[in-house]
């Protein structure tokens, strides 16, 4: 953990920022800002990594998050292919809310609150219907500022986006996302039902939408041999944390029926790490796997579980080490790069299995 954070150090750049690996920018400008894949993402991990007493950064975090910041309002992270959802500027993971939440975290203002504030309400109606655009991820960011503020103003936000949200939920549970041009309903956290309900359940819990969500997910599972997976938008059966088993355990482990999360969890560890292509990182590589298994640790208090998760993670800092050998450098982002990673070996070397963001904003 300390060798990549003095890797981000030093491979800082006070104009340019980070560099970006070619597949999270695609057709993005650079240098990349967003919680995502850019460096609000990178000064996040840094600062949580810095809190919890495992590596510190020599960087001046409150001032890149701030340059991060006025960075993006003078080049978006927008790519030339994709049709957005609207409003774009209030996504969690690949807009500004996300910088805002860094930003403000590391140097409070009123001024940063209340644009924050801004872009949560206007976030309501989006049609992402999923946490990296849509109002769920806006609703995290809401949550937050209501832990940390004590505002009420925030509980109120989060309620009208949450009563939109359950309003557009479908008789079987599920949400039409309409992004980037295509027209899905999907299961996973990063676009389908489970992160719209973790979204729901940080208001507290409710126990009649987490029995219709196990339904759903016992109803969809495609399960063989004591293994369980659940299929993508497209039915096309992944084994990542974006799609598949592993994002669904981590997603839904406080209300999914413990059968299933154990076939989900158990076919994550027999498929194995993610090879080269994948990677070592949160959204589909390593380190997002072996949070299924933190996951089932804590739901069973078996330690077979937090061993597995161990084991990926030394394996995910492998690959890390492997892959800056090819490259000549490290990789700089939240959800596909090295302090990703450097988050989740932290997590396992306290047992601790929130899943950064989503399920704490303290790692």
């Amino acid at each position: 953990m300390r060798t990549i954070v003095a890797d981000a150090d030093q491979a800082f750049d006070p104009e340019q920022l980070w560099p970006a690996e070619e597949w999270d920018a695609w057709t993005s400008p650079l240098p990349l800002k967003n919680l995502f894949v850019g460096a609000a993402g990178v000064v996040f991990a840094l600062d949580v990594l810095r809190r919890g007493g495992h590596a510190e950064t020599g960087l001046d975090l409150a001032e890149i998050a701030t340059q991060t910041l006025e960075a993006w309002r003078t080049t978006p992270d927008y790519g030339s292919e994709a049709a957005l959802p609207d409003p774009p500027e209030a996504g969690l993971l690949c807009g500004e809310t996300g910088i805002l939440v860094v930003a403000w975290r590391l140097a409070p203002s009123a001024a940063l609150a209340d644009t924050l504030f801004e872009r949560v309400r206007s976030n309501v109606s989006n049609d992402a219907n999923e946490l990296m655009w849509g109002s769920p991820g806006t609703m995290i960011a809401a949550r937050a500022m209501l832990d940390w503020t004590g505002e009420q103003r925030w509980a109120e936000a989060w309620r009208e986006s949450a009563e939109e949200l359950r309003r557009r939920r479908e008789q079987d549970g599920l949400w039409t996302q309409r992004l980037y041009g295509q027209v899905i309903r999907d299961f996973g956290p990063a676009h389908g039902a489970v992160g719209n309900v973790l979204a729901l359940l940080q208001g507290g819990r409710d126990e009649t939408l987490e029995r219709e969500t196990n339904e759903l997910l016992a109803r969809t599972a495609v399960v063989e041999d004591g293994l369980a997976n659940w299929p993508n938008g497209s039915d096309f059966l992944r084994v990542q944390w974006c799609h598949g088993a592993p994002g669904v355990v981590t997603s839904a482990a406080a209300y999914l029926e413990e059968e299933l999360l154990l076939a989900g969890a158990e076919l994550t560890w027999r498929a194995g790490p993610p090879g080269a292509e994948k990677g070592s990182g949160l959204c589909h590589g390593t380190s997002g796997n072996g949070y299924a298994f933190l996951k089932a640790f804590e739901r069973t208090g078996d330690e077979l579980w937090l061993d597995r998760a161990r084991r990926f993670a030394v394996h995910a800092l492998r690959q890390v080490e492997q892959a800056k050998t090819r490259r000549g450098r490290g990789r700089y982002s939240l959800w596909t790069g090295d302090v990703g990673v450097a988050l989740y070996a932290a997590g396992c070397l306290e047992a601790r299995t929130a899943f950064p963001v989503l399920d704490s904003w303290d790692g």
